[in-house]
């Protein structure tokens, strides 16, 4: 960590002890721009792990914050009390433009439409998918450019994320940087600067409407054909997707899309991020690439892609010795679980060789748990056994440009070289 890092981390830890308990508001879009959302977590652990936010705290009313690892592992297994329904977000849907997908649905229609698409990510296909996934990641590495800087971002994370989900949609090649366009549009914060026009919900609607109209023509295409692999096909030929309408069939591509977009890419840049940061494990890797799987899920936890999901309760229910009401919205933070310190030794550093380093909370628990989460873990895997074997290191020179979102804990850019070769 460089000395102007360690000075913006005392800033933002002195300045996160300064508030009163009761105006710690990690939803403040600043925090995470700036990476320093840290110290907030860690005070709500110590001093309010079941923290209750009044209405002035966002714009979409009061919320709970559940910081804990034990906590929230308690909220997410309990799909009774926590409902996922009608949002996994803190923004309630509105009443003319409500996405139905499976990971805001409860039993027993959650059940049914996730085994509709969970083949696509089985043992079996995974396997069938290793060497396509290696061909690209293989290409895409080898299009780099030696001793001068470009965005990683961009050239391989984007890249490579958006060329699975092309594949795994049977998407049209030439076109695929539109998943990625759609991806981001659906869960951009209004002030993002993606949006061209002052009405950003209007035209979030709008690009979301071309999206499903796309989609509906390789529907119509997929459903007069034999049923194939893809997962269009899956949810044409389902028997629990094929009679969707267009709000439900649009929720399931968005959930789909950013479900196999923004985590990956994001873990993709936050690996190499996490290993400028920290030589000593990049050499640990060098001279033990066997580590790979093990610092692949350390990445994801130290990472966290996801910074939280929220439930909503269905009844009065105590957590942490208060009562949460009917109603109340839940914020589980995995971010802040992740770095509890009573569960996970020495939590801020980033260690490849923990002792149990699967257990994270970034890919939640209970039956909301991803479905593509070893799917990512087999890109991530990949793409680190292929970098090895080209780059010596990997520098980042700049600063990265962090999404502006308290949802998605991600990258905009980040400016790399790589000095030579191998």
């Amino acid at each position: 960590m460089s000395d102007g890092a360690i000075d913006l981390a005392a800033d933002a830890r002195a300045r996160a002890y300064a508030l009163p308990i009761e105006d710690v508001n990690p939803t403040e879009i600043d925090l995470w721009l700036t990476d320093s959302h840290w110290p907030y977590f860690e005070r709500l652990r110590k001093e309010d792990p079941v923290h209750y936010h009044p209405e002035h705290h966002h714009e979409e009313g009061a919320f709970w914050s559940v910081t804990r690892y034990n906590d929230i592992m308690a909220v997410d297994t309990n799909h009774e009390a926590f409902s996922s329904e009608p949002a996994i977000t803190i923004f309630n849907p509105e009443e003319d433009f409500t996405l139905q997908m499976f990971i805001a649905m409860d039993p027993p229609k959650h059940d049914i439409q996730r085994k509709t698409v969970s083949p696509i990510v089985s043992p079996q296909n995974l396997h069938l998918l290793e060497p396509v996934i290696r061909g690209r990641i293989q290409k895409t590495l080898d299009a780099l450019p030696i001793g001068e800087p470009f965005d990683w971002v961009d050239r391989v994370s984007i890249e490579l994320t958006t060329q699975m989900l092309a594949t795994l949609f049977d998407f049209p090649w030439e076109e695929r940087r539109l998943l990625t366009y759609w991806s981001d549009i659906a869960t951009a914060a209004p002030e993002s600067k993606l949006f061209k026009t002052d009405d950003p919900d209007t035209e979030r609607k709008m690009v979301l409407f071309q999206c499903v109209d796309y989609f509906t023509r390789l529907w119509n295409e997929r459903v007069n054909s034999e049923p194939k692999g893809d997962l269009i096909s899956m949810l044409a030929h389902g028997e629990a997707t094929r009679n969707m309408d267009r709000m439900e069939y649009l929720g399931n591509l968005i959930l789909l899309i950013v479900g196999g977009n923004d985590t990956t890419r994001n873990t993709m840049t936050g690996s190499v991020l996490a290993m400028f940061k920290n030589p000593d494990q990049l050499a640990k890797l060098k001279a033990d690439p066997s580590l790979i799987p093990s610092m692949v899920s350390e990445t994801i936890r130290w990472q966290t892609p996801l910074a939280y999901m929220r439930r909503t309760a269905t009844k009065d229910v105590e957590l942490g010795g208060k009562t949460i009401k009917k109603g109340d919205k839940v914020l589980m933070w995995y971010v802040s679980g992740n770095r509890d310190e009573e569960i996970i030794d020495n939590p801020n550093a980033y260690i490849i060789d923990r002792p149990r380093p699967r257990n994270h909370l970034s890919f939640g628990f209970g039956i909301h748990r991803c479905v593509g989460n070893r799917l990512a873990e087999l890109q991530l895997r990949i793409l680190w056994e292929e970098i090895l074997v080209r780059f010596p290191e990997i520098r980042v020179v700049e600063e990265p440009h962090r999404v502006r979102s308290f949802f998605v804990k991600g990258y905009e850019s980040m400016q790399v070289i790589i000095p030579s070769r191998l």
